[in-house]
């Protein structure tokens, strides 16, 4: 198993140590162990969950909201985790939801040529996206 010392863990997540402290103290991440020298140290499974959170961070969630999110995911049994990311699935579509409505009046004000090139990559896309939803919430579990 590879452990890493905080320096190393935040050059591999390219984060800074101060921010691994942090995240330590907010309970985000926890060490694995402590060296002999009383550092602390991290498994390689510490440096995907700060990726996971860097990911979260950039969509705009807060750190109680991340914490949240993974004291879900490391608790979950397989039909809660299901639950719980068909749950993000809905706030990502509502965010999304949000967004489309602020550019309505953007779209609104380009000429129907514009906003017909705009939209035409769009449409596919999300409509590929709902039928795949559609389909994953109408089929059963398999038998």
């Amino acid at each position: 198993m590879i452990l890493y010392r905080i320096g190393e863990l935040a050059k591999a997540a390219n984060i800074s140590e101060r921010t691994i402290d942090y995240y330590t103290k907010l309970g985000l991440i926890v060490p694995e162990s402590r060296s002999m020298k009383n550092y602390r140290l991290y498994n390689h499974e510490t440096l995907i969950a700060l990726e996971r959170i860097n990911q979260l961070k950039q969509e705009k969630y807060t750190l109680v909201e991340i914490k949240s999110m993974m004291n879900k995911w490391n608790s979950a049994t397989p039909e809660t985790d299901v639950s719980d990311k068909l749950a993000l699935l809905e706030l990502q579509m509502q965010r999304l939801e949000r967004e489309v409505k602020a550019l309505e009046p953007m779209i609104s004000g380009l000429k129907p040529v514009q906003a017909k090139r705009a939209l035409a990559a769009l449409i596919p896309q999300g409509v590929a996206c709902m039928e795949a939803i559609r389909l994953l919430l109408t089929q059963g579990p398999p038998m």
